[in-house]
C-alpha cells in the first residue's frame, strides 16, 4: 500500500491508536503531521520514529475543541508539509460514566466539541487543499459504542454519533470532489483510555489478564485500527466511502472504549 507523497494529518497522534496510524501512514510512505495537548515527550518520540521512517514530521500541539487552535494546527502543518489530503480524526477524551440526570453539562459541551465540532471545523480547513489534489481521504475514529448506547455516557456516546453522521453527510458532499470519508470504529483497545476502564470496572491492572475473554484470544491492539485506517486510504480502498468499520471482532457486546 503506497502513500508516496501523501501529506497526513492525524490528531491525538503521539500516542494510542493515533500514533500507531500515524507511523503507520509513514511506513506507506505519507509524511504526517500529529496532534497533541499534554504529552509533548511522546508526541516528540513519534515524529522522531516517522522520521526515522524517512518521512518528514511535525508535532503541533493544539486543542481541538478550539476553533482557533484547529486553524493554527491546520495552517502549521500546511506551512511545514504542504495542503492535507489525509486527514484522521483520532483525537478524543473519555467520558465521567455518570447517568444522564447528574451529568455535567460542561461535560457534554467539551466532549461534543473534541469528539464533533472539532473535527468539523478541520474538515471545514482541510478540504479546500484536498480538492487541488488527485485524491483526498478523511478517516472518523469513532467507537463500537454507537451500536449499543449503553448508559451511563451519553456524552461520549452523543460526541461519536455526531462524528458518525458528520463522516457520513460529507461524503455525499465531497465524493464528487474525489475525496473519500469513511468511520472506523474500534471496540476495546488496548491503550491508556482501555486501560483505565478495565481497571475501573472490573479492576484489573494489566490488560493481558483478559486475553483469553476476547475474541481471537487477545485484546484489540493499537496496529489492528492502524491498518484498517491503511487499507481505507490505499489503492486497495479507492472505491469506499461513507462507510463504516468496525474493529471489534463481532464482539464483546458493550465494549465503548478505545
Amino acid at each position: 500500500m503506497s502513500e508516496a507523497n501523501r501529506i497526513a494529518l492525524v490528531t491525538g497522534g503521539g500516542r494510542g491508536i493515533g500514533r500507531a496510524i500515524a507511523l503507520g501512514l509513514a511506513e506507506d510512505g505519507a509524511d504526517v503531521g500529529i496532534s497533541w495537548v499534554r504529552d509533548e515527550a511522546a508526541a516528540a518520540k513519534t515524529v522522531g520514529e516517522i522520521e526515522k521512517l524517512g518521512r518528514r514530521a511535525i508535532a503541533v500541539q493544539a486543542a481541538i475543541e478550539d476553533p482557533l487552535q484547529c486553524a493554527a494546527l491546520e495552517a502549521a502543518v500546511s506551512k511545514e508539509l504542504g495542503n492535507v489530503d489525509l486527514l484522521v480524526n483520532n483525537g478524543g477524551v473519555a467520558s465521567r460514566r455518570n447517568p444522564v440526570e447528574t451529568t455535567d453539562p460542561a461535560e457534554l459541551e467539551h466532549l461534543m466539541r473534541v469528539h464533533a465540532l472539532g473535527p468539523h471545523r478541520l474538515c471545514q480547513l482541510v478540504i479546500p487543499g484536498m480538492k487541488t489534489k488527485e485524491r483526498g481521504d478523511i478517516v472518523m475514529i469513532s467507537s463500537a459504542a454507537t451500536l449499543t448506547m449503553s448508559g451511563f455516557g451519553a456524552p461520549y456516546n452523543m460526541g461519536k454519533a455526531a462524528l458518525e453522521a458528520l463522516a457520513f453527510t460529507l461524503a455525499k458532499e465531497v465524493r464528487q470532489d474525489g475525496i473519500r470519508v469513511n468511520v472506523v470504529a474500534p471496540g476495546l483497545v488496548e491503550t491508556e483510555m482501555g486501560r483505565r476502564l478495565v481497571k475501573a470496572t472490573q479492576g484489573i491492572e494489566d490488560m493481558r489478564e483478559i486475553d483469553r475473554h476476547m475474541p481471537f484470544g487477545r485484546v484489540c491492539q493499537p496496529e489492528d485500527i492502524a491498518n484498517t485506517v491503511r487499507f481505507l486510504v490505499s489503492d486497495a480502498g479507492s472505491y469506499i466511502t461513507g462507510e463504516k468499520i468496525n474493529v471489534h471482532a463481532g464482539g464483546p457486546p458493550g465494549a465503548r472504549v478505545r
